[in-house]
């Protein structure tokens, strides 16, 4: 190998290493800049909507309050005249919930939001015939279908935790000025609730979201990618229709999958664990959850402990899931490759 040579090499290889470290964010920031409205304003539309329902109500509650000196919950002169350390402690109590009712609600957005965004990702580029574009640029179906996994597992999600986030301390600011208008310093029940605490836990159970809700995306995406037409039919009445014929089957005595409460929770898998928290609960069958249940006294800071949530890594529901994801996010790429056209 001659200088020239040798020089040429050494100048292409640290633009091979280093390709996937380029394009990567690049097109995950096209999944963002495409579905901007999906990933980032639909999650800000809901807490928006809940933070004009809490001034809603508090301005109801004042104007009772003018007008026929009628309160409604409860007085803020009564609980500043006598507040004790247990009442600071449900105060700080019902912020915890507060701060979980905005991720919840936000979850459920989030789960329409990446259903129906994972139904499209690969169907609607070769509807609208843009995937001969895609593809004339040198970047693989596995890096595309990776993208749009990655979106999906991690980028959607963060962004509504961080809205969700930011709409709680909002509201914490409007509950501290409603307080301090009464004369009632409201920093001690912040101070008593678990911001840090909850905010803390919250994130940390995104990886574990992710994992589960693998055989979602996969699924989903699959379809998008193989379906000619109608993905939705094919992906959610496919698995519906298999669980009723195989009841059918098991009421007249017909020869059937056995275990319906197994094969309902592997379509629950299919169907439903993109939705952040799905994982909660006493699941059943191969791809179900370990039982995670909490009793009615027991403080939402507990039910999020990192060692109570991340002890689902020790069961083999999780990672069966994680291995039919994969394969079926492998099955998305083939069929990425194979298939440009559609119906319409």
């Amino acid at each position: 190998m001659n200088h020239q040579d040798s020089a040429t090499t050494q100048r292409a290889l640290p633009r091979f290493d280093s390709r996937l470290g380029r394009t990567l964010p690049l097109m995950l920031k096209r999944e963002y800049w495409e579905h901007r409205g999906g990933f980032f304003w639909v999650p800000v539309w809901i807490c928006v909507a809940i933070l004009v329902v809490t001034a809603l109500g508090i301005l109801t509650a004042e104007v009772f309050n003018a007008r026929a000196n009628v309160h409604m919950g409860f007085s803020l002169q009564d609980l500043h005249e006598h507040m004790t350390a247990n009442d600071l402690a449900q105060a700080g109590n019902a912020l915890d919930m507060a701060q979980l009712m905005f991720g919840a609600l936000t979850c459920v957005s989030l789960f329409f939001v990446l259903f129906f965004y994972l139904l499209g990702a690969l169907y609607d580029d070769r509807r609208d015939r843009s995937v001969l574009f895609w593809k004339s640029l040198p970047i693989t179906d596995t890096e595309t279908v990776g993208s749009k996994v990655l979106s999906a597992m991690f980028v959607a999600p963060l962004i509504a935790f961080v809205v969700s986030t930011a709409a709680y301390v909002v509201f914490l600011v409007l509950v501290c000025l409603w307080a301090g208008i009464h004369g009632v310093n409201a920093l001690p029940a912040v101070l008593a609730a678990h911001p840090f605490g909850m905010f803390w836990r919250l994130l940390l159970t995104i990886p574990v979201d992710a994992l589960w809700a693998l055989p979602t995306i996969g699924w989903l995406l699959f379809w998008s990618a193989y379906a000619r037409s109608k993905p939705f039919l094919w992906a959610v009445i496919l698995p519906i229709v298999a669980v009723a014929v195989n009841g059918w089957f098991s009421m007249l005595g017909l020869p059937h999958v056995g275990g319906e409460v197994a094969l309902k929770s592997v379509v629950g898998r299919l169907l439903l664990s993109v939705m952040p928290g799905s994982w909660i609960g006493n699941g059943a069958g191969m791809f179900g959850a370990h039982r995670f249940s909490f009793g009615d006294d027991e403080h939402v800071l507990t039910i999020f402990d990192p060692g109570r949530v991340y002890a689902l890594l020790a069961t083999p529901g999780l990672w069966l899931g994680v291995v039919a994801g994969l394969a079926l996010i492998a099955a998305a790429i083939w069929s990425r490759q194979r298939r440009i056209e559609t119906a319409t």
